[in-house]
């Protein structure tokens, strides 16, 4: 078992301190510059788009498809979990309060990517068994000419993307889950992983219009709460704000100058757990979100990669800005826990034993919600594969690997190994597309701002 840790830490460690740091930041840079720095020029409409017609009268959505706030809903349900609670927490411990200043740094240029995505996303998806579904396989396959690297690339992204998030991101959510549920309430972690996954079962049996909906109720909610706990905490330890917002600016480029949990910190340690963080949690580049907002129901393209621009906003720049607030004024990153057990200290810090109740019980919803976000991600690329039969299968191992991630709390290092490891494969292929499939994307952008129709079978 510690030959199989260690080889997979190496090869983890080699994809993120070398090969992948550069690749994402790379295409977050030729995207930005290629298509105008769409996250800047298009930052209010991103945000008109998303919320404008939130309190209009909503029009009937097509039959097998999501409105585009229902997709919305369905990607963040994705990327706000652990990764915004335990992730940034490991970002702080292992590269100092100076890698949150890289996390941001890869959310703003996996904004342009993450359009890009969304906007392949929405060319490329396909009806199968009465339902739309799409994603970086179906783009992959569809769009690049070389039909035998195509099959090969879409099939390996499809099997990746099963096992980093249907099987090992669920693990890695129901291990942060019951780890502090069982800290607050003292419930014998299985327990709590057959609950979830229980839960989990009867959200997945009712297909994509559950999943949409759960969503969308949802995902607002467990936001606002999370949200107005974390403003409360700094509010309690305003006279710390400064200083924690320069230890990130400090630490960025000097960790060295800031004493505490970045001691013997590098930059080079900063930077590449804040990427790798930063990935986790908004998942730009690796070819999650796309599967939801293939689904939406928008008339360009265009349109729902301006929404996911906002998806980033609100995972990386929002809330995982205030978990790392939080973090970082009540000092909780210098008191030697792991995990989500540091942001929790930080609001039992701030609230006393209401604080562990309160982060155990925001966790739950982040875990609960990206389980199904992933699960439905999964569930795409298992139609990919080998279609409608293969979803029972697949369903009753999401469901194992829920109840095996509840029975691995002591095994927090290890876990976050193995989600790191199947991520950063399952980026390889989608990062080839991307560049490959660039200048569709341009195209598809430059119809948009011209104001012409969409016709998906002519936007070559």
């Amino acid at each position: 078992m510690d030959f199989i840790v260690n080889l997979i830490t190496k090869a983890s460690d080699l994809m993120w301190s070398s090969v992948l740091l550069y690749i994402l930041v790379a295409v977050g840079i030729i995207y930005s510059v290629y298509l105008g720095f769409p996250q800047v020029r298009y930052f209010g409409e991103a945000f008109k788009q998303t919320f404008g017609g939130l309190f209009k009268k909503k029009a009937k959505a097509e039959v097998g498809s999501m409105s585009s706030f229902q997709a919305l809903a369905t990607a963040i349900a994705a990327q706000v979990g652990t990764g915004n609670v335990a992730g940034v927490a490991t970002a702080i411990m292992s590269g100092g309060p100076g890698a949150i200043f890289w996390m941001w740094m890869s959310g703003i240029l996996g904004m342009a990517t993450i359009f890009g995505e969304a906007v392949l996303a929405q060319k490329y998806r396909e009806v199968r068994d009465g339902n739309y579904v799409g994603g970086p396989a179906f783009y992959i396959r569809k769009g690049l000419k070389n039909q035998k690297l195509a099959k090969f690339l879409a099939a390996f992204f499809a099997v990746a993307l099963i096992l980093a998030l249907g099987f090992v991101g669920n693990l890695v959510q129901s291990n942060s889950i019951s780890a502090a549920v069982t800290k607050a309430t003292g419930i014998n972690p299985i327990i709590i992983g057959i609950a979830l996954a229980i839960a989990a079962a009867l959200v997945f049996m009712g297909g994509m219009k559950r999943i949409a909906s759960f969503a969308e109720f949802v995902v607002p909610f467990m936001a606002v709460l999370y949200i107005v706990g974390t403003i409360v905490v700094m509010f309690v330890f305003k006279d710390q704000v400064g200083p924690a917002f320069r230890s990130i600016f400090v630490g960025a480029f000097n960790p060295s100058a800031i004493m505490g949990g970045a001691l013997g910190v590098t930059v080079k340690q900063a930077v590449r757990f804040g990427v790798a963080r930063g990935l986790f949690s908004n998942e730009a580049g690796m070819g999650s979100t796309p599967h939801a907002h293939a689904v939406a129901n928008v008339k360009h393209p265009a349109q729902q990669g301006l929404v996911a621009i906002v998806g980033v906003v609100i995972d990386t720049i929002v809330v995982c800005t205030s978990t790392a607030m939080v973090i970082l004024v009540t000092g909780a990153h210098e008191k030697g826990l792991d995990g989500a057990l540091v942001t929790q200290e930080a609001f039992t810090t701030a609230f006393g034993s209401f604080g562990t109740s309160f982060l155990a019980i925001c966790l739950t919803f982040f875990a609960f919600t990206t389980i199904i976000g992933w699960y439905y991600f999964g569930e795409t690329n298992i139609r990919y594969l080998f279609g409608k039969k293969g979803l029972l299968p697949y369903r009753i191992i999401v469901v194992f690997f829920i109840i095996l991630g509840s029975s691995l709390t002591q095994k927090v290092d290890f876990v976050w190994v193995m989600a790191d490891f199947f991520n950063g494969i399952m980026v390889f292929p989608n990062m080839i597309a991307l560049l490959i499939l660039a200048p569709q994307v341009k195209k598809i952008l430059n119809s948009y701002r011209a104001g012409e129709v969409f016709n998906r079978d002519e936007m070559l």
